[in-house]
């Protein structure tokens, strides 16, 4: 199949016909909001007609698609583009664990099926979350930057084992991240937005924010949880501990956050996501005392575009058969339901 470059978006429509005309084979459209490197469709190959769009030609390419794959998760086009009535995509597929920036009132009324990637990324952002722990506990940045210098001091560190965290989002990467410090020896409480078996609830975060020595956001984005980690709640954090959030950006009052490290509120934080991406050179955050700044790639292990390829056509063969999927999101709340 020949994959048109997502820099030009002309050569788009000049390697694919207009799926409004459909060919002679009947064959269902799969439009594809495309970045490079394009996803590799495997077994779908030859069975299915596939468009590519950009931001700029999603809009006229959405009535005349059957599912639409929205491989380029940093888009915010699906929310601008979405129609308010008339033809539309049956299943949108986000090749990502949130959803928020596809979201919008057309879509969440509307009839269309909508799944995300649950499953993909759980183990390695509690992976990575691990690293981050281990890395402010044995003051590894430190140990780099004198390195760098040439300077042997001698330090002493922190201990793991035995210290408590507390992991706000219940979902499959938040109880992957409670698995994964559990392994470490972190006595880990696990707060959702409900209190089930294993989980606590809202109404528990200030107590048990107010006693962790680890603070790990993984809760998706929704109108209860934006902001969620304010003055307020930095405030409560006692001075030893630090701060994870590997969700999204928006959860986090940044200039909140700054003031709590540069004042000493709190030891230390980790942000791979943010309210705006990327992160401009000239934002104030990259020198922040004791924050460690990457660039939303806690889930992003070697070969992850090729999983999350493997798994659409894998939902793909369940939609096409008329099977129920894994993977719906609950599109009023924003996220696939616990069980």
């Amino acid at each position: 199949m020949t994959t048109p470059s997502s820099s030009d978006p002309s050569s788009a429509n000049a390697s694919f016909s207009d799926p409004s005309s459909s060919d002679a084979a009947g064959k269902p459209v799969l439009l594809v909001l495309d970045t490079e490197p394009s996803p590799r469709l495997g077994r779908l190959t030859g069975r299915v007609r596939v468009a590519y769009a950009d931001d700029s030609t999603l809009a006229a390419l959405l009535p005349s698609a059957d599912a639409l794959l929205v491989w380029d998760f940093a888009s915010h086009a699906v929310r601008r583009a979405w129609p308010g009535t008339g033809p539309r995509p049956r299943w949108v597929h986000t090749a990502s664990a949130g959803v928020d920036h596809l979201m919008c009132p057309e879509l969440a009324e509307s009839d269309t099926l909508v799944t995300n990637a649950r499953g993909v990324f759980d183990q390695p952002i509690a992976e990575y979350v691990a690293a981050l722990v281990l890395a402010m506990a044995k003051d590894l940045p430190r140990t780099w930057e004198l390195q760098q210098a040439r300077e042997w001091r001698h330090r002493e560190s922190g201990r793991i084992a035995g210290t408590r965290a507390c992991v706000v989002g219940s979902g499959p990467i938040g109880r992957a991240i409670e698995r994964t410090l559990g392994a470490l020896g972190i006595t880990t409480a696990l707060v959702g937005r409900t209190a089930r078996d294993g989980v606590r609830g809202p109404e528990e975060l200030d107590r048990l924010i107010a006693r962790s020595d680890w603070v790990v956001s993984a809760a998706p984005l929704t109108e209860e949880t934006y902001g969620m980690f304010d003055a307020r709640r930095l405030g409560l954090m006692q001075p030893s501990a630090r701060f994870v959030n590997v969700g999204r950006g928006q959860l986090v009052v940044e200039d909140a956050l700054a003031r709590a490290l540069s004042e000493r509120w709190i030891a230390g934080a980790a942000l791979d996501v943010f309210e705006h991406e990327p992160l401009g050179p000239d934002s104030p955050l990259w020198e922040v005392p004791g924050l460690i700044v990457s660039p939303h790639m806690s889930g992003d292990t070697v070969g992850w575009r090729d999983e999350l390829g493997r798994q659409f056509v894998e939902l793909y063969e369940l939609w096409e058969a008329g099977e129920p999927l894994p993977n719906v999101v609950d599109k009023r709340r924003g996220y696939v339901p616990g069980h």
